[in-house]
């Protein structure tokens, strides 16, 4: 019963050792991909939408429903998901946040365009593969721009809202 004890605080510690560690990062991924499901939803319903009751093409309406997102995700990851990051200020955050954004609208119709008319593909379904696959790659692009070149300068310490009690752990 000793060595199980013993081997379940093991394991506490090494969770609790590399949350520590990462836990900035944890915190960043974590609001990244909340803000980036509602600008998901926003980008998946609003091409649906826009596609078939407005008559727009498969890859205009991707294109509005994703500048809509964009400027949603800008505000969501500047103001919450990156706000502990000291970047270098609103204009070259924004130029830099759409000029990443403008490439992975580019990804993303790019991905639509190619199931309509490489492909021939035309229907819904097909559509929806294509909008889901383009959002995918595009969002895997933008988490590590924004990361390595947008919101880069980190904090000198943890952000308020999360820095922790420091912890009492008998040792």
């Amino acid at each position: 019963a000793r060595v199980q004890q013993r081997g379940a605080g093991s394991l506490e510690s090494v969770v609790r050792d590399f949350y520590s560690r990462f836990r900035v990062l944890i915190h960043e991924v974590t609001k990244f991909g909340i803000v980036g499901i509602l600008a998901f939803v926003i980008t998946f319903a609003g091409a649906n939408i826009l596609h078939a009751s407005a008559g727009m093409s498969q890859t205009l309406a991707t294109a509005v429903a994703t500048v809509v997102a964009t400027i949603f995700s800008f505000v969501g990851n500047r103001n919450w998901a990156f706000k502990h990051r000291q970047g270098h200020g609103l204009g070259r955050e924004g130029l830099l946040f759409f000029i990443f954004n403008g490439i992975g609208l580019l990804i993303q119709t790019g991905a639509v365009a190619l199931n309509q008319h490489a492909l021939h593909h035309s229907d819904k379904f097909s559509f929806n593969v294509a909008l889901v696959l383009g959002v995918g790659v595009a969002t895997v692009f933008r988490l590590y721009s924004y990361h390595r070149w947008v919101f880069n300068a980190p904090a000198s310490g943890p952000p308020a809202a999360e820095q922790l009690e420091p912890e009492t752990t008998g040792r």
